[in-house]
């Protein structure tokens, strides 16, 4: 491994802009950004099908990607979210990629990497004390709701609800924190402080908002987040640097790694290639409407990353093939998807070992009926050399694009106008339905002029309806919401469906009785 930031100080960038944790690891100043010029960059936003237990492998792909465009000599950057602590010992293990395909120091990055979550989890909770002392000190406020909960980056059911001396409360995991979600759509810092001081965390006997603002600890706030602003620069296993930066969820929030990492890649190479967490229908859905306003540049490509063992998992039948050929109606309702917002398709087959030529020619065969442009990757195995198939497309159709970005919730003014666009036009659902709370929440949303805001779906991630049991794409179900939260400082509304946790659990065996040094 080089030295972690030589490459980007031989191309002149200056020493002065990296604090370095050891060889392999570097922050760089992300006010770097406004030394640099604009260029004409292209960007790769890697998505996938409807995720099941056996994996679509979002992130190895992109390592993948960006490894095989670094082959082809091209100047790439690769920008990735950080791995929360909480899946990495309980299911999901880390989130650093696989096989040939990862970013190293591995362990590092899926631990404790340079301090970002500790700051956000640190600054939740020094705003969850503020707010109890100062009821605790009389209240000048007049609290009467506390809506800010408190929050810890480790999967556990025990504190979904707690009760203390003074109220109710629970924790939510780090990465389901507003906090993260500011901070990986702020600019700057002073746009972190503002965004952070319009934090709805209550309301007071007359129900009108409190906001941080109002408590005056703004700065306390950003003083612990200030560092953790700054992207994190490492590199893949075979050179490719890669920024990865903040994590919020995509099921409970915008899903992709911060605007700040995004906008330096795209100042520092040629192409960017990023993620967006979960399906399509949730991850790049929140991308495009979310971040995309902000980063003021839209994908030039998508990747629609799927696995045979996936596809199966989407079909019913007990014949293997026709399993196969039952749930590519998964990718191709994806496919769908992402061609209502004129953005090029480009699918990649995350290939096993294991994958039978009987399921490889079908696959190759119902794509090529379908026109729908696929590379076989082999990276996992063969390293950069298993994906510069698939890099080579991804430049083709780069170039050879004409299409016009479209965005499919331009003119959809109100909550409910951009809710029936998501659940009909992306999902598939013929009707949406409001819980009595629901309507309560939507009603003071409405009352304060909130109801203009972008809005984010917080829903099961293992279906297109709200049951994660049901598979494929199916159509004409009804999609429930069961309440409305603000995200004044994150700038949208969460719509929650039944079922969503924001404290997730441990499995039955979790991965950390398997671990050892």
């Amino acid at each position: 491994m080089k030295f972690i930031h030589d490459e980007l100080v031989k191309k002149g960038i200056s020493e002065d802009y990296f604090t370095p944790y050891g060889r392999d690891i570097s922050k760089i100043d992300y006010k770097l950004i406004d030394k640099l010029e604009d260029r004409d960059s292209n960007l790769i936003l890697v998505s996938a099908i409807t995720p099941t237990k056996s994996g679509e492998g979002k992130t190895t792909m992109s390592i993948s990607l960006s490894d095989g465009l670094k082959y082809l000599n091209k100047n790439v950057m690769l920008t990735l979210r950080e791995p929360s602590l909480g899946p990495v010992f309980g299911l999901k293990g880390g989130a650093c990629g696989g096989g040939e395909s990862i970013v190293l120091p591995s362990e590092k990055i899926n631990l404790h990497f340079t301090g970002d979550f500790h700051a956000i989890t640190s600054a939740h909770n020094l705003l969850s004390a503020l707010i109890d002392n100062h009821i605790y000190q009389g209240n000048s406020l007049k609290f009467k709701k506390v809506i800010w909960p408190r929050a810890m980056d480790m999967n556990d059911r025990s504190l979904r609800k707690i009760t203390y001396q003074t109220r109710e409360d629970s924790f939510i995991i780090t990465a389901a924190s507003e906090i993260m979600a500011i901070m990986a759509l702020s600019e700057n810092l002073e746009d972190l402080g503002d965004r952070i001081n319009n934090i709805l965390i209550g309301y007071n006997e007359d129900n009108n908002p409190i906001k941080v603002c109002d408590l005056k600890c703004r700065n306390a706030l950003v003083i612990l987040l200030r560092d953790a602003l700054s992207p994190n620069l490492v590199q893949t296993k075979y050179g490719c640097n890669a920024l990865i930066h903040l994590g919020p969820f995509a099921n409970i929030a915008h899903g992709c790694n911060s605007l700040i990492a995004t906008k330096l890649a795209l100042k520092l190479s040629d192409y960017v290639v990023t993620e967006a967490g979960f399906g399509a229908d949730l991850g790049l859905q929140k991308f495009l409407s979310i971040k995309v306003p902000l980063l003021k540049k839209h994908p030039n490509l998508v990747v629609l990353v799927a696995t045979i063992k996936a596809l199966k998992e989407h079909g019913s039948s007990i014949d293997n093939l026709e399993r196969l050929k039952e749930g590519l109606s998964n990718l191709y309702k994806h496919y769908e998807n992402i061609s209502k917002y004129n953005i090029p398709i480009l699918v990649a087959i995350n290939k096993f070992n294991d994958d039978s030529p009987e399921e490889i020619l079908l696959l190759e065969s119902e794509l090529s009926k379908k026109h729908i442009e696929y590379s076989l990757v082999t990276s996992y195995v063969d390293g950069p050399k298993g994906a510069t198939q698939l890099a080579s497309k991804a430049i083709q159709i780069i170039e050879a694009n004409k299409l016009v970005f479209k965005d499919i919730l331009e003119n959809k003014n109100t909550l409910f106008q951009k809710l029936e666009t998501i659940c009909y036009e992306i999902y598939g659902a013929n009707k949406i339905t409001l819980t009595k709370n629901a309507r309560e929440n939507l009603k003071q949303i409405e009352d304060n002029n909130w109801d203009k805001l972008p809005v984010c779906v917080a829903k099961t991630p293992l279906s297109f309806t709200t049951d994660s049991e049901i598979k494929g794409a199916p159509n004409n179900f009804n999609i429930e919401f069961s309440s409305f939260s603000v995200s004044l400082g994150a700038k949208f509304i969460v719509a929650k469906t039944k079922g969503i946790v924001l404290m997730p659990g441990l499995n039955e065996h979790p991965l950390a009785l398997d671990m050892s040094l």
